[in-house]
């Protein structure tokens, strides 16, 4: 979006990584638009919609007596949400290619909502500000659902190739103005003069060899490899790309561990 700052870029590639983090992050959404008091009927906005994971998610929801509409900064991502949407049988969502600063809609919507976007704002008030403007005064609702791609990652037992790809992929994040985030729901909801959030967190955990982790950092690495060698992070002789997914698969496996995956952290609030 106009104040955007998204490290993965708009590639096919990065269509595939969002579709992996959705498989097991999902249910956690849902219990936030859940919890947020999302019903059959309602008319909902999901800002940096992406590929459509979450904007599918919502018109199940509502129903077809419902709407949904999602919005990206990316041309290709809409395109590619729109005929997913259309190849599943989605008739009550509708995409548009704007950022939210310029998105105009007559009619307030029932809730906003956003998947990983606050952490690739340079300006989280700003955005909050701006997507508040679109709830329908009273009674509206803003959502919004952020990993913690900061602090520790935990594996036990330890399995130390699973924290040198978290730790490039920390180093990474911090080259982006707000790294945190997901820790500051509270300061960033206030700061944008809304009332405080309701917020929890949840940290999905697994291991053994199905697990969906190892595809998804795999992919995340071979995306953000270019950057880790510009910020002097790691060379992709380090990284070695192309059997990191297989590596991190057998050693996790090997030493039985239980992955802690990034805390998920919801914060809602009526507007």
């Amino acid at each position: 979006m106009t104040n955007n700052c998204y490290i993965f870029g708009h590639s096919r590639a990065e269509l595939r990584r969002l579709a992996i983090l959705s498989s097991f992050i999902e249910p956690i959404t849902e219990r936030l638009l859940s919890e947020a008091g999302l019903r059959p009927g309602m008319r909902v906005l999901d800002l940096g919609c992406g590929g459509g994971d979450v904007s599918m998610l919502l018109a199940e929801l509502v129903g077809p007596a419902g709407s949904v509409t999602g919005i990206d900064c990316s041309a290709e991502f809409v395109k590619a949400a729109r005929q997913r949407a259309r190849g599943l049988g989605h008739a009550n969502i509708e995409f548009h290619w704007e950022a939210v600063e310029d998105f105009y809609d007559p009619d307030p919507f029932d809730m906003v909502v956003g998947r990983s976007v606050l952490v690739h704002q340079a300006d989280p008030v700003r955005f909050l500000r701006a997507a508040a403007s679109h709830v329908r005064p009273g009674s509206g609702v803003l959502a919004f659902h952020e990993s913690a791609v900061y602090g520790q990652i935990r594996a036990l037992p330890p399995v130390p190739l699973v924290q040198q790809v978290w730790d490039w992929t920390v180093a990474v994040f911090a080259s982006l103005p707000h790294p945190d985030a997901a820790g500051r729901m509270f300061e960033h909801f206030l700061n944008a003069g809304l009332p405080q959030p309701a917020v929890f967190s949840e940290a999905p955990v697994g291991g053994g060899p199905d697990c969906p982790f190892y595809a998804l950092a795999a992919q995340s690495m071979a995306i953000l490899l270019p950057q880790l060698e510009k910020l002097g992070i790691a060379t992709a002789a380090e990284v070695s790309i192309d059997t990191l997914e297989a590596r991190m698969r057998e050693a996790v496996s090997a030493a039985r561990s239980q992955l802690f995956f990034p805390t998920q952290v919801c914060g809602w609030t009526r507007c």
